[in-house]
């Protein structure tokens, strides 16, 4: 992955930082820490206004592209603990383009129906179409990241599971779908107060689970699955980028970058008209 030059407040790009490398481990990344962020929340939440204006001309561009006969497409993957931040990164930056262009997929626990298919078979279903920007809150990733905590499939499930992920993302990129793929790195501390304020607030009641408690539990068993997935899943041409996220402003700072990043790598262009300039000019003036 070549290079791009930093800047709009990072001392360099969040995908070459950011991304998940061979001596990745989870435990040694601060929850929340701002890694090439000097500024404060402030700083912060200015640059994402900022950025809002140039994520969203990249993005009716591969719109415009995808209209015009082209094939690209964009997909973001978030996956995260409860309370992460996963619906917030798509109202503050996703929601910052041309809702025509974005393709929403929110995967919860299957349905009747889809337990009667292989795993991939609901994602298959969402992927985004041409020129459009797709975004997954949680993914296939549930698979092996619940199934694997809660022994659901045996290990060599697992291990069918991983490489059928792999085989899957190969065959996404070469049919022309960039994909980002993002942890949401939350803290068990923070969780806790991020729980504690729903239960605070009536008009939050309704995003309060019981079953978030029993999930906390085993927190030590999803860091340890989200390890090995990330390990066995993070490819050159579908990386793992692990993003800090107590702070939400920081997070979605590096969420817009990565997006704008994918985006200029991609370099969408316009259509070329598919009719005489000149003749709609005199066509529309007879009018």
């Amino acid at each position: 992955m070549g290079k791009r030059k930093a800047g709009h407040g990072f001392t360099e790009a969040p995908e070459d930082f950011l991304v998940v490398g061979p001596d990745f481990r989870l435990d040694r990344i601060d929850p929340a820490s701002t890694p090439g962020f000097t500024g404060s929340k402030s700083d912060g939440e200015a640059i994402l206004a900022q950025r809002d204006p140039h994520l969203a001309d990249l993005q009716e561009r591969l719109f415009a592209e995808g209209k015009g006969g082209g094939t690209r497409s964009l997909l973001l993957i978030l996956q995260a603990m409860d309370t992460a931040g996963k619906g917030g990164m798509i109202s503050h930056v996703v929601g910052a383009v041309d809702v025509q262009g974005v393709q929403l997929a929110a995967f919860r626990a299957p349905t009747d129906e889809e337990k009667e298919h292989d795993f991939l078979w609901r994602v298959e279903r969402q992927l985004p179409g041409p020129g459009m920007l797709g975004c997954f809150d949680r993914s296939h990733y549930e698979d092996v990241l619940i199934h694997r905590v809660h022994n659901w499939a045996d290990a060599a499930e697992l291990e069918r599971r991983y490489s059928a992920i792999q085989d899957f993302e190969a065959h996404l990129h070469a049919s022309g779908t960039e994909i980002i793929k993002v942890m949401l790195h939350i803290s068990r501390e923070e969780q806790r107060r991020r729980l504690a304020a729903r239960l605070d607030d009536p008009t939050k009641y309704w995003k309060y689970s019981p079953s978030d408690l029993t999930e906390r539990k085993l927190w030590g068993s999803y860091m340890d699955a989200y390890q090995i997935a990330i390990e066995r899943t993070s490819t050159p041409y579908a990386p793992w980028y692990v993003v800090p996220a107590d702070n939400k402003w920081y997070a979605r700072m590096v969420v817009q970058e990565l997006l704008v990043a994918a985006l200029e790598r991609m370099d969408p262009q316009w259509p070329a008209p598919a009719f005489d300039i000149e003749e709609q000019k005199e066509l529309l003036a007879q009018s």
